[in-house]
């Protein structure tokens, strides 16, 4: 693991306007630095949204970055949200997400920042073009 990088993107059920209980846990250990976007591209699987690489091109995710509040900790941290992205799987099992080092973008400015992307197939999921799962839910649930 690069044990350098401390902070994580997060573009999900993770980010602040959820207020999903693992996001209590994540703000133990994390503090918020600001809005980051990455390079990539979303999308509505039904149930969760997903994220997955873009090589190049101007498809961005929005999300959140923090950053760990005490480095000692940074792998137990990390590990318990893996496990709550369901790394951890049984032997034979592939894992929904893996976690990679990505560049995230504050105000325009790169740093480094684990994220999860979705580690199977999105051929047959919903493109969502504006990269932000607040605004796409929003939208989607107008009456």
């Amino acid at each position: 693991m690069d044990t350098s990088t401390y902070q994580l993107f997060v573009y999900g059920s993770l980010r602040s306007g959820f207020r999903n209980p693992a996001y209590s846990y994540l703000t133990q250990y994390f503090h918020l630095v600001g809005e980051a976007v990455v390079r990539g591209k979303f999308y509505d699987n039904g149930s969760f949204p997903v994220a997955v690489p873009a090589a190049e091109g101007d498809q961005f995710i929005n999300g959140e970055l923090y950053i760990i509040n005490n480095p000692e900790e940074f792998s137990w941290a990390i590990e318990q949200l893996d496990d709550y992205e369901g790394l951890n799987v049984l032997p034979g099992e592939a894992p929904l997400y893996r976690r990679e080092v990505t560049e995230a973008f504050v105000d325009g400015k790169p740093s480094l920042a684990w994220i999860y992307w979705y580690n199977r197939s999105v051929d047959k999921f919903e493109l969502i073009p504006t990269g932000d799962i607040l605004k796409y839910l929003q939208e989607k649930n107008k009456p």
